[in-house]
């Protein structure tokens, strides 16, 4: 007797399971925070996710975006949790919430105050880059020219070590992103970027670059910001498997996730905030046209994801780890649990 159902509709089954199953991290996302994301999240499935709340801003206004978003996760806390240990992220998949991790794309906020990184730690800051596309006390972003890691960067570095906070390198120029690879004791991140091998783009990151950060034990997350994609803003869901599986390639199936960066609910104002040194001087790039993947739009559509890497001929096992396993075992170590 034949199946009603067609091969392409079991697989869409198998990989809605999979998906329900997994344990879904995003790496990176710096949509509008408010119920509406939240919920969609839920929709998408993510288990947890690294939500900026510091680019630009110095110690107070990081400090009060955190203020913040304290308030809305209680406010929205039958949805989401915060996340302080990777127990947390088992316990939201547990409780069908989404676990939120707060993170910087930028040291900026640590201004020139070693203390200030554990004292971010002590409030639920798990992850954060080094620099964010020019330069800082720490070193350079990946639009300056690159003068390397700071001393008093050195002292950041093995201060995030001490108490349990990852360096991220997705914005971080090559020669800074060396040396903090080098520096630091602990795995160190790209949490979101595409490779120069598909696409030239001083945020892409080279095949050296990449094998250089999984030789020294560190974890990529591809993201699938169109700018950087080779299809642009015409990309689908299959181009985005597509990076991922270049990256897989090179870095190995165990030293690669997902971070979307996801900008979900922004208006250009927003943009040109990013796109600005410091938020205001000058002008450091232009992305054009801001459009999502086709077929992952949205945050809601994450299950999607899932399903076309598997189409892609990826095994169950590998898929578990590119959408989540991965982050949590890498988070595990460098939060030293």
């Amino acid at each position: 007797m034949n199946s009603p159902f067609t091969q392409s509709e079991s697989r869409t089954s198998d990989a809605a399971a999979l998906h329900r199953e997994a344990t879904v991290i995003d790496g990176l996302v710096i949509a509008k925070w408010n119920r509406e994301l939240f919920e969609d999240m839920q929709r998408g499935g993510l288990t947890a996710a690294n939500c900026t709340v510091s680019v630009w801003e110095g110690f107070q206004a990081t400090v009060d975006n955190i203020v913040a978003s304290n308030q809305l996760m209680e406010e929205c806390s039958d949805l989401v949790l915060p996340v302080r240990t990777t127990e947390d992220i088992r316990r939201a998949k547990q409780e069908g919430k989404t676990g939120i991790i707060f993170g910087f794309q930028n040291a900026h906020a640590y201004e020139d105050q070693v203390g200030y990184v554990e004292v971010f730690k002590q409030l639920g800051v798990g992850i954060v880059q080094m620099c964010y596309n020019t330069q800082n006390l720490v070193g350079t972003g990946c639009y300056e020219r690159d003068g390397g890691l700071s001393g008093f960067g050195r002292e950041i570095v093995a201060e995030m070590n001490r108490v349990g906070v990852m360096c991220d390198l997705s914005h971080v120029g090559s020669n800074t992103s060396r040396e903090v690879v080098l520096e630091s004791q602990k795995p160190v991140c790209y949490s979101h970027c595409l490779p120069s091998g598909l696409k030239e783009h001083p945020r892409n990151k080279s095949d050296e670059e990449l094998k250089f950060i999984a030789d020294h034990g560190g974890f990529v997350g591809v993201t699938m910001f169109t700018p950087f994609l080779r299809a642009g803003v015409n990309a689908t869901v299959d181009d985005y498997v597509e990076a991922i599986e270049y990256v897989m390639n090179i870095v190995g199936e165990d030293a690669i996730g997902i971070g979307t960066d996801f900008t979900q609910g922004h208006d250009q104002q927003f943009f040109e905030w990013l796109t600005h040194d410091k938020g205001y001087a000058r002008r450091l790039t232009s992305f054009g046209e801001i459009i999502n993947p086709k077929g992952i739009r949205t945050i809601g559509e994450f299950g999607n994801l899932t399903e076309a890497l598997l189409k892609r001929g990826m095994s169950e096992q590998q898929v578990r780890k590119i959408m989540g396993e991965n982050w949590v075992r890498v988070l595990k170590d460098v939060w030293g649990e």
